[in-house]
Protein backbone atom coordinates (compact mmCIF):
# COMPACT_ATOMS: atom_id res chain seq x y z
CA UNK A 1 0.00 0.00 0.00
CA UNK A 2 1.86 3.04 -1.21
CA UNK A 3 0.25 6.73 0.34
CA UNK A 4 0.76 9.95 -1.69
CA UNK A 5 2.31 12.44 1.10
CA UNK A 6 1.34 15.69 0.22
CA UNK A 7 3.38 18.75 1.34
CA UNK A 8 1.92 21.35 3.42
CA UNK A 9 3.83 24.58 3.91
CA UNK A 10 3.04 27.31 6.87
CA UNK A 11 4.76 29.92 8.07
CA UNK A 12 5.30 30.49 11.78
CA UNK A 13 7.44 31.68 14.25
CA UNK A 14 10.22 29.48 15.83
CA UNK A 15 8.94 30.12 19.10
CA UNK A 16 5.79 28.68 18.18
CA UNK A 17 6.89 25.41 16.49
CA UNK A 18 5.50 22.04 18.18
CA UNK A 19 8.18 19.23 18.24
CA UNK A 20 8.57 16.31 16.84
CA UNK A 21 7.83 14.33 19.76
CA UNK A 22 4.73 16.43 20.62
CA UNK A 23 3.46 15.32 16.66
CA UNK A 24 3.99 11.77 17.12
CA UNK A 25 2.80 11.56 20.29
CA UNK A 26 -0.94 12.25 18.82
CA UNK A 27 -0.79 9.40 16.26
CA UNK A 28 -2.11 6.01 16.92
CA UNK A 29 0.71 3.20 17.23
CA UNK A 30 -0.64 1.69 14.17
CA UNK A 31 0.62 5.05 12.34
CA UNK A 32 4.00 5.46 13.79
CA UNK A 33 4.38 1.82 13.04
CA UNK A 34 3.58 2.86 9.54
CA UNK A 35 5.60 5.90 9.21
CA UNK A 36 8.63 3.94 10.57
CA UNK A 37 7.94 1.08 8.11
CA UNK A 38 8.19 3.79 5.05
CA UNK A 39 11.28 5.74 6.61
CA UNK A 40 12.75 1.65 6.64
CA UNK A 41 11.85 1.06 3.24
CA UNK A 42 12.85 4.34 1.69
CA UNK A 43 16.37 4.14 3.59
CA UNK A 44 16.96 0.33 2.60
CA UNK A 45 16.07 1.70 -0.77
CA UNK A 46 18.80 4.29 -0.79
CA UNK A 47 21.40 2.16 0.98
CA UNK A 48 20.90 -0.65 -0.67
CA UNK A 49 18.92 0.00 -4.34
CA UNK A 50 16.88 -3.19 -5.21
CA UNK A 51 19.23 -5.65 -3.83
CA UNK A 52 17.66 -6.31 -0.62
CA UNK A 53 18.65 -9.36 1.43
CA UNK A 54 18.57 -11.16 4.67
CA UNK A 55 21.64 -10.69 6.73
CA UNK A 56 24.12 -12.95 7.57
CA UNK A 57 23.19 -15.03 10.65
CA UNK A 58 26.13 -16.47 12.41
CA UNK A 59 26.08 -19.13 15.93
CA UNK A 60 28.95 -19.61 18.22
CA UNK A 61 28.85 -22.95 19.60
CA UNK A 62 30.84 -23.47 22.33
CA UNK A 63 32.19 -27.58 22.36
CA UNK A 64 33.60 -29.52 24.93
Amino acid sequence: MKRAIKPIVRKIKKSEERSDFAYWQTRTPEERLDALEEIRKEYNGWKYGSKQRFQRVYRIIKRK
